[in-house]
This record gives C-alpha cells, structure tokens and sequence, in this order.
C-alpha cells in the first residue's frame, strides 16, 4: 500500500511537469520544408501561411527551400526527422502522389512516414499555346497533332510531374500522339513557347497565370472538374469532351511521423483557422488557388487514392523520371 502511495504520490507531482512541456510547444522555431524553388505556387502558399502561423504561435516560422528529385529530397528530410514537433512541410502531388510511384528508390513511405494534417489548396494544369500558334482552341491544337502524328509537342517542367502526365491523359483521351519535351523547370518551357520555339505547354495554373494575363500565352483548357475563377472563359478538358483528363495539383501540410496527437491537433485547428482567413484567401485567390478542405482523414485518403491513380497511368504510358 506504501508503494502504490509513493507511486501515485510521484504520478500527481509529474503530472503538472507534463503539462507545461505540452503548453510549451513551439519552444524553439518551426523548420518548415518547401520542397520547390523560391517564387513557385508551394513557396507562396507556404509564406502566406507561415505570416500566419508566425503571428499566433509565438515562435518564427523558418521557409527552407530544398527542392530536387520530383520534390522527394525535401520530403525526406521531414520523413527523417520522426517525433519532431518543429519540423513540418508543405507535402504535394509530386512528392507524395506521384514521386513514390514514379522513381524506384524512394527514401521513405508516403502514408507512414508522415502525420498528414491538411490539404492547403488545389488548383489546376492549364494547356496554354504561345501567340504565333494558329489555332485558338484545344480542339484545332488537336485536329494539328492528329493531322502530323507526333510532331506536334507539348512542353512540361520535367519527366514525372503532374503537367507531363496531365499531357499524357489527354493524348491517350484525345487519341492523337503528342510528344512530350521535358524542361529543367517551368520558365525554359513558357520562354519557349512564347518565343515560337515549342507549340504548347501544360503548365499550372498559378505559374502561369502571369504571362496569360499579360497576353503572352493563350488558354485552351484547365484540367480541374470546374472552371477556375481567374479564368473564367476558359473550358475545362470535360467541358471539350475529355472528362478523363480531370487532375487537380494540389498541396498539403504534413508534419513527420511520431509526433504528439496534440501537436497535429494543434496544427489542424490553425490551418482550418488560417484556410478561412479573408487574409489568406485573398492571396490564394490571387494566384488561382482553391482553399483545401480536408482535414487529416480525408487528406490522407487523397494521398492514398492518388498514389493508386498515378501509378496505373506512369505503367500505361511506360513514363521514367529524368
């Protein structure tokens, strides 16, 4: 009886220790991995978002770019970094729905390796064509290729990414032969085809936004199921008769496996906080990018739905990574 005394004695002492450690958190700054290059869509929605965290949080929210490898290189290291409460990323299609099923060693488990908490926002692919292409819609880009098999080309900003397999869907939808040019990143490939040298270019919808705007490159159809709202003239591939080229880019936020529930909880309740935001919806808004919904059940399912969907179409088209 003495013991279980001392024990219990012990238990109600360390219990208010615990306590503090739990309400302590973030004790130190937030590492927060963007695995793509400064000024893309993921550097945005990640700055946006960290202003906000920065402000209620009460620690900074440090942005580290370390993009290479379809994304991977910075997934592994929140993948590595288990148990680690300050370590976080903002996760994509491309290093966790189309990377792990795209490249043959992968340094870690999409689903496992990570305490996926929320889908930040999606946006679409849109086919753009350059000012000096001839035709004016998807369906005359179409009547070309199948006039000339294979030689007309569409650009994308590597092997493996969403808008090369976006591309793919199409060609095999449309039933015409498109051959794809694969560029070390997105400005080569829009370079190119606003100067003439490539006929067209899959491309996300916030990169390419810019250039669209200002009349450098022209529209022809978005691949999400709805219209995108800064493009509102612009037809979806359904809308032309290629509903099976629906795909949506989309971006999360996962934190690395082990990590107290209460931390995740945390970190949900700030993002469904922030993602209503008329703050962060407006520069959302302003790049084309839907607020995500999903909380960590249902984003974790997307994953998981994604990684079976991409896997199927990289075997069909027998697709390598560069």
């Amino acid at each position: 009886m003495r013991r279980r005394g001392l024990l219990v004695a012990a238990a109600a002492l360390a219990a208010p220790c615990m306590a503090r450690a739990q309400a302590a958190w973030p004790e130190r700054p937030i590492r927060w991995i963007v695995n793509f290059p400064p000024g893309g869509a993921a550097d945005i929605l990640s700055r946006t978002l960290g202003e906000w965290f920065g402000t209620r949080l009460g620690q900074p929210i440090v942005i580290e770019n370390r993009p290479g490898a379809g994304g991977m290189l910075g997934a592994d290291i929140v993948a590595k970094a288990r148990g680690d409460s300050h370590v976080v990323m903002m996760s994509s299609a491309a290093s966790h729905g189309i990377g792990p099923v795209l490249y043959a060693n992968v340094p870690y488990d999409a689903l496992a390796d990570f305490t996926h908490v929320h889908l930040v926002g999606t946006f679409p692919s849109v086919l753009v064509v350059g000012p000096a292409f001839p035709g004016t819609t998807l369906a005359e880009l179409l009547a070309a290729a199948r006039a000339r098999p294979g030689q007309i080309t569409y650009g994308s900003g590597g092997n493996g990414t969403m808008n090369h397999l976006t591309g793919q869907l199409l060609a095999r939808a449309a039933g015409v032969e498109l051959t794809h040019v694969p560029y070390r990143g997105s400005a080569p490939a829009m370079t190119d085809v606003m100067g003439g040298q490539l006929p067209a270019l899959m491309e996300s919808l916030p990169t390419a936004l810019g250039n669209i705007r200002a009349g450098r490159l022209r529209p022809l159809a978005v691949s999400e199921a709805e219209r995108a709202s800064v493009l509102p003239e612009v037809p979806t591939f359904a809308e032309a008769g290629f509903p099976a080229v629906a795909s949506t880019n989309w971006f999360g936020f996962s934190a690395a496996a082990g990590i107290p529930p209460a931390v995740a909880e945390r970190w949900r309740v700030e993002l469904d906080a922030a993602l209503a935001s008329a703050q962060v919806r407006e520069r959302f808004a302003a790049i084309g990018v839907r607020p995500g919904t999903l909380g960590p059940d249902g984003y974790t399912a997307l994953i998981r739905e994604e990684l079976t969907r991409w896997r199927e179409v990289i075997r069909a088209g027998n697709i390598r990574a560069d």
